[in-house]
Parts: C-alpha cells; sequence; structure tokens
C-alpha cells in the first residue's frame, strides 16, 4: 500500500471520530456553554496522554517549531467558539457541508505556499466534493442563520490550523502535534471557561470525555495523514465528513436527511473514489517507470 493511500485512509478514520466528536460536544453543550465544553474538551485530551508523556520523561515537548504551536493554539480559539458554538444552531450534516469550503482554501493555500503539485484529478475531485456540498446546502434555498456565519468565519481560521499543522509535520511526530495542541488549548481556554463557567452535568461530563478520545484518535490519525502525502490528496476526503455526519445527525438527533442530501452525498463519494483510484494507478505507473527504466540496464 502506497503512502497516498494510507493517507487517504487515515483521513477517512479522522473525518469519521471528528464528526463523532462534534456530535458529542454538540449533545453536551444542550446543559453547559461553548467556553465550558471546549475547556473539558482539551483538558481531557491532556489527561488521556498525560501518563504516557510522564512515561516519557515528556520528550514530547521537544521541537523547534514552538512559536508556530502557539500561533495555532490562537487560531484554535476562534475555531472552539465558534465552531462548536454553531454545532447548537445547525443540523449536523449542514455543519460538515459549510465547513468542506475549507478543503478549497487549503489546497489553493499549500499551492501557493508549500508549492505542491496539484493534479489535474485532485482538482476534479475537489471541484465534484464541492459541488457535491453546494446541493446539500443550495444556497438562497437552505435559510442562512448566525450558526452558519459561525461556521464560514471558523472554517477560516481551521483552513489555516491545517496549513501550520502540515508545516511542523515534517518535523515533529504526530503525538508531538497532539500533545502541543492539548497543551495550549487547555491554557487558553481556562481563563474563558472560568469567565463563563457553567457547570456541565455527569452525562455531559462523559459525553465530553468520549469526544476527547475521540479528538485524541482524530488528531494522531492526522498527524499520520500529514507525514505520508501532500495537503492536495487528503483535503478532498474529508468530504466523506459530510455522509458520516448525515448519518450521525440521523440516529442521535433524528435530523433526516432529505432527498438532496442523499443526492449531494453520492456526490461527494464520487470525488472519494475519484482521488483514490487514481492515488492507487500513479503508484502502479511509477512501479512500472522503475522497473522499465532498470530493465533497460
Amino acid at each position: 500500500m502506497n503512502n497516498n493511500v494510507k493517507a487517504i485512509l487515515l483521513t477517512i478514520a479522522a473525518s469519521f471520530f471528528a464528526v463523532f466528536m462534534e456530535a458529542l460536544i454538540r449533545a453536551a453543550q444542550y446543559e453547559s456553554n461553548v467556553f465550558t465544553i471546549g475547556f473539558l474538551r482539551f483538558f481531557f485530551g491532556f489527561l488521556i496522554i498525560f501518563l504516557y508523556l510522564v512515561k516519557n520523561k515528556f520528550i514530547n515537548y521537544r521541537t523547534k517549531n514552538l512559536k508556530f504551536y502557539i500561533i495555532r493554539g490562537m487560531f484554535n480559539i476562534p475555531v472552539m467558539i465558534l465552531g462548536f458554538g454553531a454545532l447548537v444552531y445547525i443540523p449536523l450534516e449542514q455543519f460538515k457541508a459549510i465547513n468542506f469550503l475549507s478543503p478549497i482554501i487549503v489546497v489553493i493555500l499549500s499551492f501557493l505556499i508549500f508549492r505542491e503539485k496539484i493534479y489535474n484529478y485532485r482538482v476534479l475531485a475537489l471541484l465534484i466534493g464541492f459541488i457535491g456540498t453546494l446541493i446539500i446546502i443550495r444556497p438562497g434555498v437552505v435559510d442562512f442563520n448566525i450558526g452558519t456565519i459561525m461556521v464560514l468565519i471558523s472554517l477560516i481560521f481551521w483552513s489555516f490550523i491545517i496549513l501550520l499543522s502540515k508545516f511542523v509535520s515534517k518535523d515533529d511526530s504526530p503525538l508531538t502535534m497532539v500533545t502541543y495542541q492539548y497543551t495550549l488549548m487547555t491554557i487558553f481556554a481556562l481563563p474563558l471557561a472560568a469567565f463563563f463557567w457553567q457547570t456541565p452535568s455527569m452525562i455531559s461530563i462523559l459525553y465530553v470525555f468520549i469526544g476527547a478520545i475521540s479528538g485524541t484518535i482524530l488528531h494522531l490519525c492526522l498527524g499520520l495523514a500529514y507525514k505520508y502525502a501532500d495537503l492536495s490528496v487528503t483535503q478532498p476526503i474529508w468530504f466523506t465528513g459530510l455522509i458520516f455526519g448525515s448519518g450521525i445527525g440521523f440516529f442521535a438527533f433524528k435530523e433526516i436527511p432529505d432527498f438532496w442530501t442523499w443526492v449531494g452525498g453520492a456526490v461527494v463519494f464520487s470525488s472519494v473514489l475519484i482521488i483514490t483510484y487514481n492515488e492507487k494507478n500513479k503508484d502502479k505507473k511509477n512501479k512500472k517507470n522503475i522497473l522499465s527504466s532498470v530493465d533497460k540496464y
């Protein structure tokens, strides 16, 4: 299995755990607020990895990218407040659909900043995924509300977080990336949580703890995916979150996807098939070219 296919599978897993975490965070906020729940999500995440950090004598804090982690942590605050907060106002599949503007932004920026090569089929997959998203949210048909605006603002910050994560992944392990994510976000979110504290129920705390486990798996998968492949490979795969969001939204919140959601979901899924098929074929062609060049000698 080539590295691009590994990155695709890891991103699909990350996409599922992202939606699962978002559903749990949404459920927890009904009895508290975004500042309290956001802080607990990262604090619990830190507790989950703390024993591992102690066992390894905090070696995961060794990095030459501290300033980039601090910037990433600062960008995460509006993502936490606006992104988590929006979950209360709009259905889960609509939340995911709007977020899929982010892959478009990320691929364009990765080309401009990292000079990543963008193959035609990757652009095609992005465009098809974007069309599928438009089918679902139907601008001008589906109402725009405060939740929609919150997501749109948060995804701009999220796009830059992805770029920063890709940059530090060249030097640091996925666990180092998660360690700084949880440490800095716990510190940054604490003052807001203290000021707006609203004690959640035990069931909400349980939701957040399970969400923190899901979020940890999410970030570890992403960290590995960034090491294996370019952002232009992984970003179209995020469109699978729309399918996961529709399913979890139905079972957890009784949000029944309409006809156009299923049509859009099918279009989104086709974009994933396009990029997966072409990445496999590209690897086969590369191997053939290597073998043919060896045969010449």
